[in-house]
């Protein structure tokens, strides 16, 4: 049975930085492309970044130049680094294996101003 399960989140004030991690179990997907969702209060969820087996990665365009997405393959890991955080920020961050039904159960950011 495959398990999803962020960690890293919290409170942290504008300009501040946390690393999410995302950790799978269950099975190894080094060759899927991972992902980080994140939905705002009162918004949907949105794609943040995500990674291909490849190491190539895409962001919205809100979080380039602040976010980083990166993998390790052989810890069936991957995170994400936020630096530069602002409130608008502030969401539940999911981790999400690429084109398949594996989520987490989220994870509390919240940017305080």
């Amino acid at each position: 049975q495959v398990h999803l399960v962020e960690s890293g989140g919290g409170l942290v004030q504008a300009g501040g930085s946390l690393r999410l991690s995302c950790a799978a179990s269950g099975r190894t997907f080094s060759g899927f492309s991972m992902a980080w969702y994140r939905q705002p209060p009162g918004k949907r969820r949105e794609l943040v970044a995500d990674i291909d087996s490849t190491g190539t990665t895409d962001y919205l365009d809100s979080v380039k130049g602040r976010f980083i997405i990166s993998r390790d393959n052989a810890m069936n890991t991957w995170n994400l680094q936020m630096n530069s955080l602002k409130p608008e920020d502030t969401a539940v961050y999911y981790c999400n294996i690429r084109l398949t039904n594996y989520w987490g159960k989220g994870i509390r950011v919240t940017v305080s101003s």
